[in-house]
């Protein structure tokens, strides 16, 4: 039996953090993110459906992320097209990923829209990354050309934070040292792979 967990988790709560601790514990871990942007970067499977979609937002060097993102935060319309393309090409690759890997135990989806888009519904757990909210803050804002409002524009997109945790089977904290997120994912990932025996 393999058990799927799909891991998500607001931005700048250490998700990504967290899905290299279940990498180095040997468990397959499926990147949504890395997928999209091996879709939209050079020779990408979607580029040109975007520059029909997206005149001038893309180049040799794959989708311009910054143009992209320009036209779609403020465009629902715009942002639920975008999504019409990726979506289904990222759902095919994780489902290669799936039959690859169906000879282990334990296997993570890192979905950062796991409850805004649907996909909870195709995985057997949910862990939840989270952070108070003055870390997840500081930690948005040092990244570069963020700002509050652009901050508070993505929020906005997401499902709060507190939503999250409450549909979560597990919850592991990322506000704390890391010491003590790793001991919470080596107790999480061996309790699973117990489960997945029986």
């Amino acid at each position: 039996m393999t058990i799927v967990l799909g891991l998500t988790g607001s931005i700048g709560m250490g998700k990504s953090t967290v899905a290299a601790m279940f990498r180095r514990l040997g468990v397959p871990v499926f990147d949504a993110d890395a997928a999209v942007h091996v879709l939209q970067g050079p020779g990408g499977r979607l580029l040109d459906a975007i520059e029909a979609g997206f005149p001038g937002t893309t180049g040799a060097a794959g989708v311009d992320r910054g143009a992209l993102g320009a036209s779609v935060l403020h465009d629902k319309a715009a942002l639920a097209r975008l999504e019409r393309m990726i979506h289904p090409a990222v759902a095919r690759m994780q489902r290669d990923f799936l039959r690859r890997h169906r000879s282990h135990r334990l296997i993570v989806l890192d979905i950062p829209l796991l409850f805004e888009k649907g996909g909870w519904r195709r995985v057997d757990r949910i862990a939840v990354v989270s952070a108070p909210a003055w870390v997840q803050r500081r930690r948005v804002l040092a990244r570069p050309g963020m700002t509050m409002v652009r901050l508070a524009r993505i929020r906005a997109l997401q499902t709060p934070d507190a939503e999250k945790r409450r549909r979560a089977d597990h919850v592991i904290p990322t506000g704390v040292v890391r010491a003590r997120t790793a001991r919470a994912v080596r107790k999480l990932t061996a309790c699973l792979r117990t489960q997945a025996v029986r």
